[in-house]
């Protein structure tokens, strides 16, 4: 059952990811470039803990997770930055 509903979020954060990039295909915004990255890595970092069993190869899973939130903070400061330019 745990397999199943991490393969379940990693669906999700790949379809999430096709949205986001499908965004980002119309209107060329970067957030949406960056969103769609940081889903996918998210993604994967799910899709890799359906492999690892033991806690102590787990542990940097929590830095590629980690590396998806600061993509997302990076995508947000830009957002901001760049609209306070116009």
């Amino acid at each position: 059952m745990n397999h199943f509903l991490l393969g379940a979020i990693f669906v999700t954060c790949a379809v999430i990811g096709l949205l986001f990039l499908r965004l980002w295909r119309k209107t060329r915004d970067r957030l949406f470039a960056i969103f769609a990255g940081a889903f996918w890595i998210l993604g994967l970092n799910w899709a890799a803990l359906a492999f690892f069993n033991r806690e102590e190869d787990r542990t940097w899973l929590y830095f590629v997770r980690c590396l998806a939130f600061v993509l997302i903070i990076i995508g947000i400061l830009d957002k901001n930055r760049s609209s306070r330019a116009r």
